[in-house]
């Protein structure tokens, strides 16, 4: 009988959806970090629960071909870098079956899914740097990411994928906390201050949040002149946060330096973003992915098209220049106004931002142009597209449909029920009885997949980006 920390030697089966090595070993499914299919690989058992387990390698045996050195030391330990030691053109596909095999086993839907659209830039390609601020066990501050599954902070100075400025910028602020006296936010006990370092690089210049458990932090000229030193564009924002949650920011935002928002350029498009405005992390793919959605709702300028969760109104921009009408919806208030001033910046007369629920604000822009040759671009968050927006589109016989993910779980389940192989009953999504064949044709008033593209917006990482494509049967 398995039991907690013995030791086996096995071979590796798969990779899972997080990244993991997949083993299955008299009779128990183990989940094991940092091995490769093919691989015989020595783990130490940490936890079985029925017929799953869980393990951390001990000896790599007999390597994989595709097995490469990490660019990190501590990519295999942080929690982000999952894939790091598996070839960057193996990952694509890896990545690529990952969406195939939740549509069919969330979703209910056979497709044939082609190799994700690589990024140019596999290393140093983040726009943003989001890390954690914390105290070690013995009290020091502590400034790196989450260890997978955790809250414990593994130390970095720099990080393989994102640039140079990331470190530049690490370094400063552990400087200004050890010569200022600042502490790290401890999470057990509630004390201290500093929680979170957030800034995004747009065009050369830099937005950087430092986010506190306490209103005040001491010496902020003196910070400032330390950024000052290394960045020569930059504003500086304190936020707020001192409630027990895992959301980053908190409410209220405190500028201390600098204009607040700054301006940026893509595909001739000058658009401004603050610090909660959305971005896509990844510029090379960034463009690749919105060139190709443009073509999704533009064809011949006679379309009315909304975009939905549109952040700062970037993409919406790019679908104003072509289409005759282009509606924006999006909650974050400022990410709206920042939308606004796009429109602005850019002439853009026939674009219209509209700030507030997608679910609230989406029935009214659909009856409003209902006559009009509509088409809806929809890129939701990692949770997905709400229940009331996926009934309201079916209610709507939109003839196309775009949709731009980042989670294949989420986007699965919703092609599932725009598709109709899930259906909902008293709050319970379920399996619909129509479909007793898996290649049943679709049926009338559901939509059918037209194409289906991921873009690895995410090197290294568990995380794709997809673009889906569904016309109305």
């Amino acid at each position: 009988m398995i039991e907690k920390n013995d030791i086996i030697c096995a071979v590796t089966d798969a990779i899972g959806s997080n990244g993991e090595g997949i083993i299955r070993h008299e009779g128990i499914t183990f989940f094991v970090p940092a091995c490769l299919p093919g691989e015989k690989v020595r783990f130490k058992v940490l936890k079985i629960k029925g017929n799953i387990g869980y393990g951390k390698v001990e000896e790599i045996l007999t390597p994989a071909e595709e097995r490469v050195r990490e660019k990190c030391p501590v990519a295999l330990r942080c929690g982000g870098c999952c894939l790091q030691h598996l070839d960057y053109n193996i990952q694509l596909v890896h990545k690529s079956n990952v969406v195939r095999d939740a549509l069919r086993k969330i979703g209910g839907l056979h497709v044939t899914v082609p190799v994700a659209v690589k990024s140019d830039l596999p290393f140093g390609y983040r726009n943003k740097l989001q890390i954690p601020v914390g105290v070690d066990k013995d009290g020091n501050n502590v400034i790196g990411f989450y260890a997978e599954h955790s809250h414990r902070i593994v130390p970095i100075t720099s990080c393989a994928i994102h640039p140079e400025w990331a470190e530049r910028l690490i370094a400063i602020v552990k400087r200004y906390m050890t010569e200022c006296a600042v502490k790290g936010y401890d999470e057990e006990n509630k004390k201290g201050a500093i929680r979170h370092i957030v800034a995004r690089e747009i065009d050369g210049k830099y937005i950087i949040t430092l986010v506190s458990a306490k209103r005040e932090l001491p010496n902020l000229p003196y910070l400032i002149g330390l950024i000052s030193e290394s960045f020569s564009q930059f504003t500086l924002y304190i936020n707020f946060n001192d409630q027990d949650t895992n959301v980053i920011f908190g409410k209220e935002f405190q500028l201390v330096h600098g204009m607040g928002i700054f301006e940026g350029e893509e595909q001739g498009i000058r658009y401004m973003a603050g610090p909660v405005t959305f971005l896509q992390v990844n510029e090379n793919v960034r463009t690749k992915l919105y060139k190709d959605a443009l073509k999704t709702v533009c064809e011949d300028g006679d379309e009315v098209v909304v975009d939905a969760y549109s952040g700062g109104g970037l993409l919406t921009a790019m679908i104003a220049k072509k289409a005759k009408r282009v509606y924006g919806i999006e909650l974050e208030e400022e990410a709206s106004k920042c939308a606004d001033s796009l429109k602005e910046m850019n002439g853009l007369g026939n674009m219209t931002n509209i700030c507030g629920y997608v679910e609230e604000k989406l029935p009214a822009v659909l009856a409003k142009e209902k006559n009009e040759k509509l088409r809806l671009i929809l890129d939701p968050p990692r949770a997905g597209i709400h229940r009331s927006v996926l009934k309201a589109l079916l209610e709507s016989k939109i003839p196309q449909l775009t949709i731009i993910s980042c989670n294949p779980a989420t986007l699965a389940r919703d092609l599932g029920i725009l598709s109709g192989r899930l259906i909902e009953e008293n709050g319970e999504l379920l399996k619909n009885p129509a479909y007793a064949e898996k290649d049943s044709e679709t049926l009338q008033g559901y939509y059918e997949i037209e194409k289906i593209q991921p873009y690895d917006m995410f090197p290294h990482t568990k995380w794709i980006e997809t673009l889906v494509v569904l016309k109305r049967k």
